[in-house]
């Protein structure tokens, strides 16, 4: 099978209070998603049209029958989703209080979690080293066998022998409950980046993996690691990125945020979907950065990443030509 997208890593129910602006201690019902970053981007990019899979493992229980329902009724198939025999499907619970405070309770990732015991034997290698873009996550490197799993993936598709229309990105997020040191995840981060064509990260995700600076100079540092484009989310400034024929910025699509969690991964659906097409860098920032201004005006992630149209339509609405 030969995919645009793969991704690998992190997969759960979210669950999101149908009560806004109060503590999950005073939520009388909740609304249930598919959620997990690498989940995300993978469905993100599947209502692009696009052709997509996501690598993990859900527990052997209703809500595992579940996400892979959601994967397949959002058009990214389940066919490198393992079942765990052993250990319960994650589910993470946010409370939502605009426009800033989302706190994340997460259950069933402690001590470990289906999608931390990814092993080798669970990878389609193949489809590993044939698919248009492989996206894989800092956060999938906190446990093992996950990590080791992940590096052997990346493996089987060198950097150097990359097709021209052919990318490995690495998203760089880091969530610190996952790690007991931070050092470790910088280690884990610059292994990561040996592997990686492109590199997308906030000031604070890039800071972990090559040092804290100015945009600019994150960015070339990771340019400098071996990426050929360097991405940093510089928040109210936008976002930037980076080639070593220069830098564009993006300005950022001003919304009244309802709830912020999932504009980041559909920023990254939305990216894949740009380079899959091959547009100019900058073209590609504006569609993200405006996909993710969308999913960040709404309560649902996976549920509310647009498709091609809506996206454009948001833009041509604030006056920004595409």
């Amino acid at each position: 099978m030969i995919y645009e997208l793969l991704t690998m890593g992190r997969i759960s129910v979210d669950v999101y209070p149908n009560d806004i602006g109060v503590g999950l201690e005073d939520v009388n019902t909740f609304g249930k998603y598919l959620g997990g970053s690498p989940a995300n981007v993978a469905v993100a990019a599947a209502k692009y049209g696009h052709k997509t899979s996501v690598i993990t493992r859900v527990g052997d229980d209703p809500f595992g029958v579940y996400l892979r329902r959601e994967l397949n009724r959002y058009g990214s198939d389940d066919k490198n989703v393992s079942v765990d025999p052993k250990l319960q499907t994650c589910v993470t619970f946010c409370a939502i209080k605009p426009p800033e405070d989302f706190p994340l309770y997460f259950y069933g990732r402690f001590p470990t979690a289906p999608d931390l015991q990814i092993s080798k034997e669970d990878i389609d290698f193949d489809a590993v080293k044939n698919t248009k873009i492989f996206w894989t996550t800092l956060t999938g490197m906190c446990q093992e066998p996950a990590a080791s799993a992940q590096i052997a993936a990346h493996e089987v598709r060198p950097r150097e022998e990359l097709a021209d229309d052919q990318h490995t990105i690495l998203d760089l997020d880091f969530r610190p409950m996952f790690w007991e040191n931070p050092e470790d995840a910088t280690e884990a981060a610059q292994e990561l980046l040996k592997h990686a064509t492109i590199a997308i990260g906030n000031r604070e995700e890039c800071a972990v993996a090559v040092g804290d600076g100015t945009p600019d100079e994150q960015a070339g540092r990771l340019l400098d690691a071996g990426v050929k484009i360097a991405v940093v989310k510089m928040g109210s400034k936008g976002v930037m990125a980076k080639t070593a024929d220069g830098a564009v910025i993006s300005a950022p699509t001003p919304v009244e945020t309802a709830n912020g969690l999932g504009a980041g991964d559909s920023f990254g659906g939305a990216f894949t979907h740009g380079i899959l097409a091959g547009w100019p860098l900058e073209k590609v920032l504006d569609f993200a950065n405006a996909a993710g201004a969308i999913v960040a005006s709404q309560i649902a992630c996976s549920e509310a990443m647009p498709i091609e149209s809506e996206v454009k339509s948001f833009l041509a609405e604030r006056g920004r030509a595409f």
